[in-house]
Order: structure tokens, then sequence, then C-alpha cells
């Protein structure tokens, strides 16, 4: 694998009790908690749990689906196993595919900045969905090419 290459950075799951679920998934597949301490404490909106270096699962309460408008029917997606797909892809990449999905009127959420993910926060992420109505995300954690 190298750098250049398109990969997994997380998936979201829909679970009633994102601290059991973390407890699960550390004691089955030895995933290491992440944000638990801060989720109980209610400073963020959900925690993760570490699959790999470059891999988490973002363990998401069924009552946060009424926020998730990022693209028409995202909200609807409660009750399903997985909210959305992210991967992770080098800045310039990010640039071509948005670009392509505009060029295939494909809708798109705004790009937001400094988004948390399995390698601490994206420099700029956005969302769009397949035919299907799977939710992707895509990001990028290395710096914005400059022209030069």
């Amino acid at each position: 694998m190298t750098d250049n290459s398109a990969r997994l950075d997380h998936v979201v799951l829909w679970v009633r009790d994102p601290v059991a679920a973390a407890e699960f998934y550390s004691d089955a597949l030895g995933c290491t908690p992440l944000r638990l301490v801060e989720y109980t404490a209610q400073e963020v909106s959900f925690p993760s749990a570490r699959l790999n270096d470059e891999t988490i699962l973002d363990l998401a309460p069924l009552d946060m689906a009424p926020r998730m408008h990022m693209v028409p029917g995202a909200d609807r997606s409660a009750g399903h196993p997985v909210n959305h797909i992210c991967l992770a892809v080098p800045a310039a990449e990010f640039d071509r595919l948005r670009a392509r999905l505009t060029e295939q009127d494909v809708p798109m959420s705004e790009v937001s900045e400094n988004s948390f993910g399995a390698r601490g926060n994206a420099v700029r992420s956005f969302y769009f969905p397949d035919p299907d109505g799977n939710v992707f995300e895509v990001r990028h954690y290395d710096p914005v090419p400059t022209e030069g």
C-alpha cells in the first residue's frame, strides 16, 4: 500500500448504546476505544473503536440520526447497520473526485474542515450518495497542494 492509494478510513455504525458497543468491540475484536471518556462527558457526539492503525469504527447513537443532513435522506439511515463509508484519499484525488461528481450531477455536501477520523483531524471532507442511497464520505489528511 502506498500513501497515494485510496483506503478505508472509518465506518459509522448505528448503535443503541455506544459505551456498550465500545466495550463489545474492545472485548470481541481487541479494538482500542477512542473518545469514550469524552463521549460519557458529553464533549463529543460519539466514541470510536480503533480497528487498526488506519481504520476506526465510529459508534453513533441512534438518536443522532435526526441531525444527519449531509445529503438528502441521510437522516433516515437510523436502524440500518451502516450510516456511511469513508474513504481517505490524497488531496489531489479529493479535488478530482469532487470535479467528476459535479460533472455527473451527483449531489454532494459542502466541504467541511477539521473532522475527526482514523488518523486524527482531516483537512477537508465531503459526502455524497451512490445510486442505491449508500452514503460515502471522502476526506484527505495531507495538505492541499499549492500551485507553484
